[in-house]
């Protein structure tokens, strides 16, 4: 019953958005001999999923969504020592490189979506905003990804999206890495347009859309 009880609090906090407490609770876990695998699966990933529900639902808004994040991140943090300590990994759904694309300066939206993926199991590498075409690609082969996330915000930065995919076409990429487009400009005919594998409204389609794009 306690192990239950600390479950849900650390889900708790992160429904609430609180950093600090789900530190705290992570650390209790370790001092309680809990899993730090299934602290973050059964605990903090749980409250995690009872908030991308209500964002999904319109429960839920961005502030929200980041402070949860935020909570989140503090989490993994905190239980990232005793997981290497006992050499576990969590289990990656994928590896996915994301960011702004250049010429924008935009990243609520991305970050908010790498927060999401992080937090569903995806091993995410986030170039930041302003990205080049070129970067993109580096990354892509650096880490062997499986998706790229192209975030476009201004109307006369929506092309670089397709600029990005055409780069990926010119280094041999394009075949091996899926690619999904988002952006308040961007659409499912845009990404189809373009040659994209996807397109997400909004953070919490986006994991689904990802999930889908490597087969979980």
């Amino acid at each position: 019953m306690v192990r239950e009880r600390i479950f849900e609090e650390m889900a708790q906090a992160v429904i609430d958005g609180l950093p600090d407490k789900a530190r705290a609770l992570a650390h209790d876990a370790i001092q309680a001999g809990i899993d730090p695998l299934e602290a973050i699966e059964r605990g903090f990933k749980a409250g995690m999923d009872v908030v991308g529900d209500g964002f999904a639902k319109g429960e839920l808004f961005i502030p929200d969504l980041m402070m949860s994040g935020e909570a989140m991140k503090a989490a993994i943090a905190a239980l990232e020592p005793e997981l290497m300590k006992r050499k576990q990994q969590r289990q990656v759904l994928g590896r996915v490189v994301i960011g702004t694309v250049q010429g924008d300066i935009h990243e609520i939206g991305k970050t908010l979506v790498a927060t999401m993926l992080a937090a569903s199991g995806f091993e995410v590498h986030d170039l930041g905003v302003d990205v080049s075409p070129q970067r993109f690609v580096d990354m892509v082969r650096q880490v062997d990804a499986n998706v790229v996330g192209l975030s476009a915000l201004l109307t006369t930065t929506l092309l670089n999206q397709e600029t990005v995919i055409l780069t990926l076409k010119e280094a041999g990429l394009r075949d091996k890495v899926k690619v999904i487009v988002g952006g308040v400009p961007a659409s499912p005919e845009w990404a189809e347009e373009i040659g994209a594998d996807g397109y997400a409204e909004n953070a919490t389609e986006a994991v689904e859309v990802v999930k889908r794009m490597v087969g979980v």
